[in-house]
């Protein structure tokens, strides 16, 4: 079912209209370098096969999984052969380029920079990450994008009566096809393999023959890559706007995944005193505890703990002003404003502090009512300064009275 020119590619709108790269490479003759970077199953290879098809140039394809350096520079004496003899141009098509280490991305350099070739590299991580700086800048980067449920749902009709498909054999009822499309999660190739699948089993694919053909719906998900950054950023954001259900959604999207357990759990703690903080102290006990019981017994018994931690943090009550406090004092900090630790407050237990003068003065809060005495504490350069600035949310507000009474009396206020 894969295209045969860019008017049968489904999906990719933003990259295949009059005046974009790959319609101007298609077009003319001259050689250019492109990326395309996009998730599984949304053309990447689909779109090299077009240009090279639709253009006759020589298609040659390599894929960065199983070749070598020695590979890589055959394939391109061979097209510079080829283009000196008869004028043909060769695409060369790397796929999961990011796999190619330093050495043999480097032997793309002189086909790329002197247009021996129009190459095309596919890759599934972010290039910018995982491709060296001299090949993509000689290159455009083309972003594909997962495709939405009317480009899958066009794909797998067209499979199901198009004559390289199942060329109208098999009939697919409505719901049958809801389910395949919900399955698919945007990945066209997914919807052909499942769609094959429930047709091995019967002509008339009902959605019992999808649940059948396909166990569930595979999680697509690379702990190295984007979908790791989006989903864990994702999940934090959940619990920080209090939506428990999209928050789990994500703890059993990464776990189902294979993600480390222990990761999601430093997550969780950091987050249960960067966002809840004071307005819920119970809720950092609660974090740790989960971290600890993962390490205890793991999984899959470990995800009831997490999910345990994950409810708590999103129906806390939110606040970070603990956060925003340390990072204003190490703000000052950097900017150096130190000061020197006030005579009264520094050690007097080693043989001649007293004859320096550390420790005079000082006054032992205990001895005072309310355990409250007024005496400096902050250097004098940031006796102003105010860091910790409490909400009025959840435990946070009782806690944001105390302190400012307690603020007002050490800072001499009545």
């Amino acid at each position: 079912m894969r295209p045969r020119s860019l008017d049968e590619v489904i999906g990719q709108r933003h990259l295949l209209g009059p005046g974009t790269p790959l319609r101007r490479l298609v077009e003319s003759e001259a050689p250019m370098s492109l990326f395309l970077w996009g998730p599984p199953g949304t053309g990447k290879t689909t779109l090299a096969y077009v240009v090279s098809n639709v253009t006759k140039r020589r298609f040659v394809e390599i894929s960065a999984v199983s070749a070598g350096v020695k590979d890589v520079r055959a394939a391109i004496d061979a097209a510079r052969r080829e283009l000196g003899m008869s004028g043909r141009q060769t695409v060369l098509f790397v796929d999961e380029v990011h796999r190619f280490n330093k050495a043999q991305q480097d032997a793309l350099l002189p086909a790329v920079e002197n247009r021996w070739v129009t190459f095309i590299g596919a890759t599934t991580e972010n290039p910018f990450f995982s491709v060296i700086s001299p090949l993509l800048s000689r290159s455009l980067l083309l972003t594909l994008e997962s495709l939405g449920d009317d480009d899958v749902r066009a794909v797998l009709e067209r499979a199901v009566s198009d004559e390289r498909g199942l060329g109208g054999r098999a009939t697919l009822a409505p719901e049958a096809l809801d389910q395949l499309v919900r399955l698919a999660g945007g990945d066209a190739r997914r919807s052909l393999t499942y769609l094959e699948a429930a047709a091995l089993l019967s002509d008339d694919i009902t959605i019992e023959v999808v649940e059948k053909a396909v166990d569930k719906a595979a999680v697509r998900y690379d702990r190295q890559g984007d979908q790791h950054y989006d989903v864990i950023s994702a999940f934090i954001k959940s619990m920080r706007g209090s939506d428990a259900d999209a928050a789990l959604h994500y703890l059993a999207r990464m776990i189902e995944a294979g993600e480390d357990p222990r990761f999601i759990a430093r997550r969780i703690v950091i987050f249960a005193s960067e966002d809840v903080g004071m307005a819920d102290p119970a809720c950092l006990q609660t974090a740790v505890a989960a971290a600890q019981a993962v390490q205890l017994i793991g999984l899959p018994e470990g995800q009831i703990n997490l999910a345990h931690a994950v409810i708590h943090c999103a129906l806390a009550p939110k606040s970070n002003a603990v956060v925003k406090a340390i990072g204003a004092a190490v703000g000052d900090v950097r900017r150096g404003l130190i000061g020197q630790v006030p005579g009264h407050l520094r050690d007097a237990h080693y043989p001649g502090a007293a004859k320096l003068g550390h420790g005079e003065a000082y006054k032992y809060p205990h001895d005072f009512e309310h355990g409250l005495v007024r005496q400096d504490y902050a250097p004098e350069q940031i006796r102003d300064r105010r860091y910790y600035e409490p909400t009025r949310h959840g435990a946070e507000a009782p806690v944001a009275e105390r302190w400012a009474r307690i603020r007002d009396f050490l800072r001499g206020s009545p």
